[in-house]
């Protein structure tokens, strides 16, 4: 059984939600306090031993390759003034993974990305990641998933309860019962027709077998090609495909304002250098606001 050492993410996205501010700068380099939210992607991957990294970008993405590249004109102004951690911390970033850029191509739909990078993982698992979703968690989530592959040679995709008003966002899986074996799958489902409260996120590990079902998959909900059809196809001809729940963390997705900032908090009290006088604040403006 091959290892896992590749992931692809899908980070074409326009990120309409966020506008203004994704006029001019990828949804992915919004920061999470001092990090954008790509490097924390990259980070969880990084931590799972992935040694590959393969962004599915469109013409406005260049930020993002910037970012993992040398700067040595911001290197040279730190070590010149003697700031040598953050030098560290930058030169560092360019050294994290082996970074391949690859254009989309294809219909809109979740399920392009991974057809734009076929080739480059061909014949290998792989992890396939949403560049805004987030894991907040003690052991990074894409290695909890690849340790599980590891021992099991399992496809799966991680999934977390949401309210039951908010299903209808989400694909939502039903699990054979007593199992987190995948019965079906459905993309974003009405409210009374959801098998469950379990929504899939941005975190899967995919093979040949599902990247062969997807290039058969007809255009779905919204005329998009989903990522989840294919696995619904996948599993109603007998393939094993599993849920994976976090263990010890949260998945936080960042696409909408509310949730980029229930995100930004997530972490920023997780900080020792600003969790306190954060917390004096938010109780000040909660007083003010009674």
């Amino acid at each position: 059984m091959k290892k896992i050492k590749k992931a692809v993410i899908a980070v074409a996205g326009s990120g309409t939600r966020l506008l203004p501010a994704t006029k001019a700068m990828p949804k992915e380099m919004l920061p999470i306090i001092d990090k954008p939210i790509i490097q924390l992607v990259v980070e969880e991957l990084v931590e799972a031993g992935i040694k590959d990294i393969i962004l599915v970008t469109k013409w406005d993405k260049k930020p993002l390759e910037d970012h993992f590249d040398r700067n040595f004109e911001l290197e040279c102004s730190l070590k010149k003034n003697g700031k040598e951690e953050r030098l560290k911390e930058i030169v560092k970033l360019s050294e994290m993974a082996n970074f391949i850029y690859v254009r989309q191509k294809g219909p809109y739909g979740n399920g392009t990305p991974v057809l734009s990078a076929a080739s480059i993982v061909e014949d290998e698992p792989f992890v396939y990641v949403w560049g805004d979703d987030l894991v907040k968690s003690k052991i990074s989530f894409t290695k909890q998933m690849v340790d599980d592959y590891d021992k099991t040679g399992s496809l799966m995709i991680g999934v977390q309860e949401v309210p039951k008003d908010q299903v209808d966002r989400y694909g939502i899986v039903k699990l054979q019962p007593g199992t987190m074996r995948i019965e079906d799958i459905m993309e974003k489902p009405n409210i009374e027709h959801a098998p469950s409260l379990l929504a899939d996120f941005g975190r899967m590990i995919l093979n040949q077998e599902i990247v062969d079902v997807l290039k058969n998959t007809s255009l779905g909900k919204g005329n998009e090609l989903w990522i989840v059809d294919a696995i619904r196809t996948y599993v109603k001809n007998g393939g094993e495909f599993y849920a994976k729940k976090i263990e010890d963390g949260k998945w936080l997705t960042t696409g909408d304002p509310l949730n980029y900032l229930k995100a930004t908090l997530e972490y920023a009290i997780d900080r020792d250098d600003i969790n306190g006088e954060l917390v004096e604040y938010f109780q000040e403006l909660i007083k003010r606001k009674k």
